[in-house]
């Protein structure tokens, strides 16, 4: 650890890992403000929005946003529930960062789908348990791993208990993940209808990105839990201040944002300041060292917490892997993936494709980065047109059965 970069980046993590939520500069503050997502990004938009809260079996309080069209006669004939699972340190609101005919949850309320917005523990939205409090270590002993078996699971059985339907499920990116391996699971597949996946990972050691890839060589989430931090926070004081810094001019954040999800070819800097305002979202420790874990042994397993703990789990001394070609061959699946994206490789989508039994189907836009597939002001052209034909085939054809 003497060597400088190294020293840099982990004092850099570190500072984002400290403090609370409250003192903060005004620009990043518009998300702590008491209330919800509704209120504060959807209703303000001309739509339609309730809250929903729903527990996980571990007692995480989990916040849901059901949205409908602008619409009345639209809302008249709403069609079947689509569930939105966001990324790593981002939550649902990243569905609805741009205009209400960019943004893919704006697009499909007013498209008639009933929408449910998801938002995994620990975000801004979902930041509650029955006996935990965000300063306890326990509240941050996660990865994705009970974000795919815990939160979607309980998200799926909600919409699914409220709507009495199947649900189409959109993810994009860590939402990908959690997807992939929640769908090993027969009892979820059950609730579920179709899926779209953006940026699908469940194998990352063909990963790109240069900056992830030094963090991962000089173990820093091997030291950042050593040093108990096991809160990775954005929007703490220090934290912010170097965000700030970082974004400052939006250049320098395009060419920071670039460097970790490769070059996105339709991202709109101009917005930069207003993501800001509701991104980044907080996550654990944890689930950054089970995603390194990923980027080294490149596999697609639970997390391993060395060999006698994972006796102590498992019953054996490697963690278990998510074994997709479990999914099953009934469950239409669509996959956008970009020749730019530096997390979603190529390689790596290719491995999923070859380990599923089933043929997706499949949308490859070469110029398109990690975050294109969020943010890009042609999405709805380039990405979500197609998407929503699949769902409505998929509709199509299930009322013929």
């Amino acid at each position: 650890m003497d060597h400088p970069r190294a020293l840099a980046a982990l004092i850099m993590f570190f500072l984002f890992s400290v403090g609370d939520f409250t003192a903060v500069p005004q620009l990043r503050r518009k998300s702590q403000v008491t209330g919800g997502l509704c209120a504060h990004l959807i209703q303000s938009a001309g739509f339609p929005c309730t809250e929903h809260q729903t527990k996980t079996k571990d007692g995480f309080l989990l916040g849901l946003q059901r949205v409908s069209s602008r619409s009345t006669i639209v809302r008249g004939e709403m069609g079947l529930p689509v569930l939105l699972i966001h990324g790593l340190f981002m939550a649902g609101d990243a569905w609805f960062m741009n205009s209400a005919s960019q943004s893919l949850g704006f697009i499909l309320a007013d498209q008639g789908f009933d929408v449910w917005v998801g938002n995994v523990r620990g975000t801004h939205w979902s930041h509650g348990h029955v006996s935990l409090s965000v300063k306890n270590k326990e509240f941050w002993d996660w990865s994705w791993q009970e974000l795919a078996l815990y939160d979607l699971a309980e998200m799926i059985r909600y919409v699914y208990k409220i709507t009495k339907a199947k649900t189409f499920v959109v993810g994009h990116s860590q939402g990908t993940i959690m997807s992939l391996a929640a769908f090993t699971n027969p009892d979820i597949v059950d609730m579920v209808k179709a899926a779209a996946l953006l940026c699908p990972i469940s194998y990352l050691d063909h990963i790109t990105s240069d900056f992830v890839l030094r963090l991962v060589k000089i173990h820093l989430d091997e030291v950042i839990l050593a040093l108990g931090i096991h809160q990775l926070n954005f929007k703490s004081n220090m934290g912010t201040q170097i965000m700030d810094m970082m974004c400052d001019g939006h250049i320098h954040c395009d060419i920071w944002l670039s460097a970790i999800t490769g070059k996105n070819c339709c991202f709109n800097d101009s917005r930069i300041d207003f993501y800001l305002e509701y991104e980044p979202n907080p996550s654990s420790s944890k689930n950054l060292h089970h995603l390194f874990q990923m980027i080294r042994k490149g596999s697609f397993a639970m997390y391993d917490y060395g060999m006698w703990k994972n006796f102590m789990r498992y019953n054996q001394p490697k963690p278990p892997v998510f074994d997709i070609s479990q999914i099953p061959t009934s469950l239409p699946l669509w996959m956008g993936y970009g020749g730019n994206d530096a997390l979603a490789d190529v390689i790596d989508v290719q491995h999923i494709l070859k380990e599923l039994k089933s043929k997706p189907d499949l949308l490859y836009i070469e110029e398109y980065g990690h975050i294109d597939f969020l943010l890009s002001t042609r999405a709805k052209t380039d990405v979500y047109d197609d998407m929503i034909r699949f769902f409505n085939s998929v509709q199509k054809v299930s009322s013929f059965k």
